[in-house]
């Protein structure tokens, strides 16, 4: 069966605020960075000054190489291109290929045990290869105290606009932990501007975290601990993003929070004010996804979201998870909704959005759950005959509510697994669209490289010959078959291919939010090469400041130019007043 790309739907999403300093105000919050020498480590100071000269023997950072592995939602994919596109825009490559790389930036997933089991086993891997690391994402934030991180350097999931610091001190030696809150009179901010240099891992697709955290307290799930309570970006920022994106020839947007539905409740907005906006900016041939939603946000605007999904530029589908299809289930998991909430929002949309796509978790043997709890989410399955359902065994995460409930023995946690499973690959929801002709929006490559991945309206996998010219093109295609999880299309012989981005896309690597300056020095590498000992003496102040050069622009230079001739002018005059 064709490789197909069902990662793309995994949305237990978050995301980070916006009103964080830009990134040459870093210097500013430098004295609160204190390294721990490694052990075995010959580094003697204790604390980085700023007035500090580098020895002349010391490793020059930005001229390595760095790996950056995500796991995860969209929301940690996001936070993994920001954090390349800042240390690419400093100097180091981004590569590939993990055995050439001098450090490891590791960005984990706290939802399931088996994700963290993935980030612990590289963390050794890394080690065994003695290969510098710095951890990130949700793991770390939440649990900094692992025996298997300790003397490891660390960035905090609101602290990713400085990985450039962190990663810079773990070269030369030391251990980092930024893990702090970010808060501005007392409300708590998120952790990094959207205009932020990134590299897409497809030059195609834009991520935007419209908010970080959430407002439930759901009893199974790690990722608050992390992410915590609601913090949401204002709509104009959200909306420039967006409109650079298609400036830089992304063709498609994914909307990412943990809850989008509860998007603005806390800056007095609420998401369909926000998308009506976007959908003002989007090109024609462009869409937009959105992400998870849960039921109790998405009810009290189910009239405008139906229009919203029906709108040209809006992808008819949407993810709501329902867990279980048991009400005292739902209660113990504190979910804030019953099992009549999540089938009105669905039937709803149903009726209102013609072919709408609903996506949907399940959580299999749950404390608690009976026989007669299992066979109502069963029953629910074979009703609504979900074509994304994304079916979880329970793990007790460390810390949770839910782990110190009495736990449904393992077999039967699997054999639930096994038997929902099987119900769901008992029907094919694609047999009746073969025949049909569809626009779908190609912007991928298959898994194992045999076709190109597109989507129709409705989101649904569409698989088309990998002819160059489609790719990052609205194509018209003939279903001619129909899998689970996809559709195969070939294009009709009076398909119209068009692209829908106003610009040719980016290349793969490069570095988005930079100026033309900037991108023919990444193009040629003189970004990424050490400096000489002339060029450190003229940049003696960045280095006291700890600022890395590429960050200032002429705007900053500028400043610094003003500064500089106000100093000099009033030392000119004390000294005339003295002579005087």
């Amino acid at each position: 069966m064709p490789a197909i790309c069902d990662s793309v739907l995994e949305d237990i999403e978050d995301i980070v605020s916006g009103q964080d300093p830009k990134p040459h105000d870093r210097q500013f919050s430098r004295k609160s960075v204190i390294p721990r020498v490694r052990k075995g480590s010959k580094a003697k100071s204790v604390q980085v000054m700023e007035e500090e000269e580098p020895p002349s023997d010391s490793i020059i950072p930005g001229t390595q190489k760095i790996w950056v592995r995500t796991w995860g939602c969209s929301h940690n994919n996001s936070d993994g291109e920001y954090m390349a596109g800042q240390l690419a825009a400093y100097g180091y490559k981004i590569t590939e290929k993990p055995e050439e790389a001098d450090l490891w930036l590791l960005n984990s997933c706290t939802v399931k045990s088996p994700a963290e089991d993935h980030f612990r086993n590289s963390i050794k891997k890394a080690q065994d290869e003695h290969k510098k690391v710095v951890l990130a994402g949700c793991v770390p934030q939440a649990q900094p105290r692992q025996d298997y991180m300790k003397g490891l350097s660390i960035i905090g999931v609101q602290q990713i606009d400085r990985v450039v610091e962190v990663v810079e001190e773990t070269i030369k030696g030391h251990s980092v932990r930024l893990l702090g809150q970010k808060k501005d009179n007392g409300k708590r901010l998120g952790g990094a501007r959207l205009d932020l240099p990134k590299i897409r891992k497809n030059p195609l697709i834009e991520i935007i975290s419209i908010n970080t955290g959430c407002l439930n307290a759901c009893t199974y799930c790690k990722t608050k601990h992390a992410r915590g309570d609601l913090a949401s970006y204002p709509i104009d920022e959200l909306v420039n993003r967006a409109k650079q994106s298609f400036q830089e020839g992304v063709c498609e947007i994914w909307l990412t929070s943990e809850d989008t539905g509860a998007y603005g409740r806390d800056i007095g907005t609420d998401l369909p004010t926000l998308l009506w906006k976007l959908v003002e900016v989007i090109p024609e041939g462009a869409l937009l996804r959105l992400g998870m939603t849960n039921p109790p946000y998405i009810l009290e605007h189910l009239e405008e979201m139906a229009k919203i999904l029906n709108h040209p530029r809006v992808y008819a589908f949407l993810h709501i998870p329902v867990q279980s299809a048991s009400d005292s289930v739902l209660m113990d998991m504190k979910r804030e909704y019953c099992v009549a909430d999540f089938r009105c929002v669905v039937d709803f949309l149903k009726e209102r959005v013609e072919g709408i796509t609903i996506a949907t978790d399940i959580i299999c043997g749950f404390p608690g759950e009976t026989d007669e709890d299992f066979q109502a989410t069963m029953s629910l399955v074979e009703e609504y005959q979900f074509p994304s359902l994304f079916i979880n065994q329970f793990y007790p995460r460390p810390g949770t509510p839910a782990a110190k409930l009495v736990q449904v023995p393992a077999h039967v946690k699997k054999r639930r697994t096994k038997e929902l499973s099987q119900l769901f690959h008992s029907y094919n929801p694609y047999n009746h669209k073969i025949g049909e002709r569809q626009q779908v929006l190609v912007t991928e490559e298959s898994f194992d490289s045999r076709y190109y991945v597109a989507h129709n309206r409705f989101y649904e996998q569409v698989l088309v010959p990998k002819s160059p010219e489609f790719m990052g093109k609205m194509v018209e295609v003939n279903i001619y078959e129909a899998g689970k999880h996809f559709m195969k299309g070939q294009p009709t012989s009076d398909a119209r291919v068009y692209a829908p981005s106003v610009t040719k896309p980016l290349a793969k690597g490069e570095v988005s939010g930079l100026t033309e300056e900037f991108r023919s020095l990444v193009k040629t590498g003189l970004a990424s090469k050490a400096r000489t000992s002339a060029e450190i003496q003229k940049s003696s102040l960045s280095s006291k400041l700890h600022l890395p050069p590429l960050w200032r622009g002429e705007g900053e230079q500028l400043k610094m130019l003003s500064l500089s001739l106000a100093l000099l002018a009033v030392a000119i005059a004390f000294l005339i007043a003295v002579l005087g």
